[in-house]
C-alpha cells in the first residue's frame, strides 16, 4: 500500500514498498520502521507538494478562469512537468514525480477528451475503487494486505534474502492475524469513504467540492490510517513496542 508517489496522490502510500528513495521509511514501509514519522510517510515537504500541487492548481484556476477547463488543464499538467523537471535537473530521483506526472496525464487527458472537468478526477476514483476491491478481497480471504506487506518487508521475507514462503508464516499466529486484518480493514474503510464522498459530487459535477474533498481525504487521511497500521505492527509482538508519533524524520 505506498505510496501521498504514484499515479493518484490518495493512495500514494500503497505503492512505495521499494527501497526509499531518499533515505527514511516511506509509503506502507513506514509501518515497519522503529518510530513513526509523519514527515517520511507523506513523503516530506517536497513529495507532498508534489502530490497536492497539480489537484490544488486545478480546482484553484478552473474556478479564477471562470470555469475554463484549459487553463486548469495545463496549471495541473505544468507542475507535474516541472516536479519531474526539477528532479531532473538537481540529480534527485525521480520516480515519485514520474508517477504523478502519469497519474496527471491521465487526467488531463480523460478531462480534455470529454470536455468535462470533473473526469480530471475519474482515475483517481478508478484506482480507489481497484483498492477497495483488493484490500477487502485480501480480508476475506485470510491474506490481509498489511501482513503481506510486513513479510514481505521483514528481514526474513524475500526482500530480506528469505523464502517466499516465510511471507505469510505470521497466519499461523492468530494475535497477528488479527492485528493485520484489523490493520486492513482501516484501509477498507479509508477507500470506502473517499468513494462515498467524491462519487456522488462526481456525478453531481459538483468540481470545486470534489477537488476539495480529494484534497482533505488524501494525504491526511492516509498518514493517519498508516499511523494506526503502524501501531497494530508494532504492537504486534513481532516488532518492539510503539514509541509516540513524531512530525520530523
Amino acid at each position: 500500500m505506498s505510496e501521498p508517489r504514484e499515479p493518484d496522490d490518495e493512495v500514494a502510500a500503497l505503492d512505495d514498498v521499494a527501497q526509499p528513495e531518499e533515505g527514511g521509511a516511506r509509503g506502507l514501509r513506514v509501518i515497519t520502521a522503529e518510530q513513526f514519522s509523519l514527515s517520511e510517510a507523506v513523503g516530506g515537504v517536497r513529495g507532498l507538494i508534489e502530490s497536492v500541487a497539480p489537484g490544488l492548481l486545478f480546482v484553484v484556476v478552473y474556478l479564477v478562469a471562470g470555469q475554463e477547463l484549459t487553463p486548469a488543464l495545463v496549471a495541473a499538467g505544468g507542475a507535474a512537468v516541472v516536479a519531474v523537471l526539477a528532479r531532473l535537473l538537481q540529480r534527485t530521483p525521480a520516480t515519485q514525480a514520474f508517477s504523478g506526472l502519469l497519474g496527471v496525464g491521465i487526467g488531463v487527458f480523460w478531462a480534455w477528451r470529454s470536455g468535462q472537468a470533473e473526469d480530471y478526477f475519474v482515475y483517481g476514483i478508478l484506482t480507489n475503487v481497484v483498492y477497495f476491491v483488493g484490500c477487502l478481497a485480501s480480508v476475506v480471504a485470510g491474506w490481509p494486505v498489511v501482513g503481506v506487506v510486513v513479510g514481505l518487508l521483514s528481514s526474513d521475507g524475500p526482500l530480506g534474502g528469505g523464502a517466499w514462503s516465510k511471507v505469510g508464516a505470521w497466519r499461523s499466529d492468530r494475535a497477528l492475524r488479527r492485528r493485520y486484518t484489523w490493520a486492513t480493514w482501516a484501509w477498507v474503510a479509508m477507500f470506502a469513504a473517499r468513494l462515498a464522498v467524491q462519487v456522488p459530487l462526481y456525478l453531481a459535477g459538483q468540481v470545486a467540492w470534489l477537488g476539495t474533498a480529494k484534497l482533505a481525504m488524501g494525504i491526511p487521511l492516509t498518514a493517519l490510517v498508516l499511523w494506526f497500521s503502524w501501531l497494530l505492527v508494532r504492537g504486534s509482538g513481532s516488532a518492539p513496542a510503539p514509541a509516540r508519533p513524531h512530525p520530523g524524520s
